[in-house]
């Protein structure tokens, strides 16, 4: 199995520098991430990224349910960020860390005023049986492909024009 088959790279670049990018990624990700896109019984209220190493990122639901579905494991502002994705194959919340895969973003200049932001997600094997229906899941359209066009349009409606 070669690292390509356990990893998803996917990248798109925005028209502000790295600290914006990397602000708008870390504090507005329930902004973007689509709502329908939680394991909660009820619809998701908010989704908040905690801003660092230790930190979670939780979906809380409209009844104050909540749901810690990645745990921060690298905040280097504006640089990188990096958390586990604690999801298995079931589509439920994996709670053995040598069961879950990372996800990587980095936010790296173009010029003065864009950023290149690439994601990889890598050690999707580590999931185990049927990690593949995670790779395809979140390689998919409406994976990480929907995410960072959803990541792009809230950028952009911040850039006067």
């Amino acid at each position: 199995m070669s690292a390509d088959d356990t990893t998803i790279r996917q990248s798109t670049t925005v028209p502000v520098p790295p600290a914006q990018a990397f602000a708008v990624f870390t504090e507005r990700l329930g902004d973007f991430k689509p709502p329908e896109h939680n394991l909660l019984n009820v619809p998701i209220a908010e989704t908040v990224l905690e801003p660092r190493e230790g930190g979670a990122i939780i979906d809380r639901g409209i009844d104050g349910s909540e749901c810690r579905w990645a745990r921060i494991l690298v905040f280097d502002r504006p640089d990188r960020i990096v958390f586990s994705w604690d999801i298995g194959p079931t589509w439920q919340i994996e709670s053995d860390p040598a069961r879950t895969s990372e996800v990587e973003i980095r936010f790296v200049p173009e010029g003065d005023s864009a950023t290149r932001v690439e994601l990889e997600h890598r050690q999707l094997d580590r999931h185990g049986p049927g990690w593949e229906s995670v790779r395809d899941g979140i390689g998919g359209d409406a994976g990480w492909p929907l995410y960072l066009q959803r990541y792009r349009d809230v950028v952009d409606a911040q850039v006067p024009k």
